[in-house]
């Protein structure tokens, strides 16, 4: 892992590959090792940042609290330090919170937006899938013991049942227990952003079996920023990264201008 000192946070990344940079924003309960295969299937024809945000991985920042906007002067932060003037950006889940942050505040470091898996900033997961939502918080109570079910919220039947080893991620929890409610914080109420100001070219990517974020509501974020493309992701669960990352790759790259 790299390093470099950004707003106030010495962020740890990975970097690989050639071509235009894309710098990719992991979810709540993961690090920058999410984007393992996807990387993978990036860097053949570009410059792939893989970052771990805040209280994640390998990255030190202060213990205190933040919020997305503090994450998106980090993303910013983290792009110029690279010596670079815009990257793409592809976040999912809470990196696409983070991303829409990003865009917003800090339009000039935005080339192509990819919003994947995607929460609208200013909506909690409590307001959009309320069941789903209070049935994982349940399930979290004992990791170990419910780790197979957490998974079927995450990933579809069928992947699981080809890669039984995915539920073996939601055993581990890496944050102690300040990190943890640092980070829940910011999936809780924050700042309802105008979209519209977002002028980076923009595409959203919602898997038809998305438990945890309902493919509608990804798909609604398109409705507010203008030009907004947007593609489904038939069999794909909420962590399209680890499980379809070939297919993401493929969707990207036209998008991304890429050949």
């Amino acid at each position: 892992m790299r390093r470099l000192e950004a707003n106030g946070t010495t962020i740890a990344y990975a970097r690989t590959g050639a071509g235009p940079p894309i710098v990719l924003m992991h979810g709540a309960e993961a690090d920058h090792s999410m984007f393992a295969s996807l990387a993978a299937q990036l860097e053949e024809r570009l410059t792939v940042i893989a970052y771990d945000q805040r209280d994640s991985g390998d990255t030190r920042n202060p213990e205190h609290p933040y919020t997305l906007e503090d994450m998106g002067d980090d993303a910013a932060a983290l792009i110029a330090g690279l010596g670079m003037e815009k990257a793409h950006i592809y976040g999912t889940s809470l990196g696409s919170l983070i991303a829409q942050s990003l865009a917003v505040h800090h339009p000039e470091r935005v080339d192509c937006l990819v919003l994947a898996a995607a929460i609208r900033i200013g909506r909690t997961l409590a307001e959009i899938a309320p069941e789903t939502q209070r049935r994982v918080q349940e399930l979290r109570a004992d990791r170990v013991r419910n780790a197979e079910e957490i998974a079927r919220i995450f990933y579809p039947e069928a992947h699981l049942a080809a890669h039984p080893e995915a539920s073996e991620l939601f055993k581990i929890q890496h944050r102690t227990p300040a990190q943890q409610q640092r980070r829940a914080a910011l999936l809780g109420p924050t700042p309802l952003l105008d979209l519209s100001q977002i002028t980076a070219p923009t595409l959203v990517l919602a898997g038809r079996e998305d438990r945890l974020v309902p493919c509608a509501h990804s798909l609604s974020i398109a409705e507010e920023i203008p030009g907004t493309q947007t593609s489904i992701l038939e069999g794909v669960g909420h962590v399209n990264a680890i499980q379809a990352p070939a297919l993401v790759a493929q969707v990207m790259f036209p998008f991304l201008g890429v050949t």
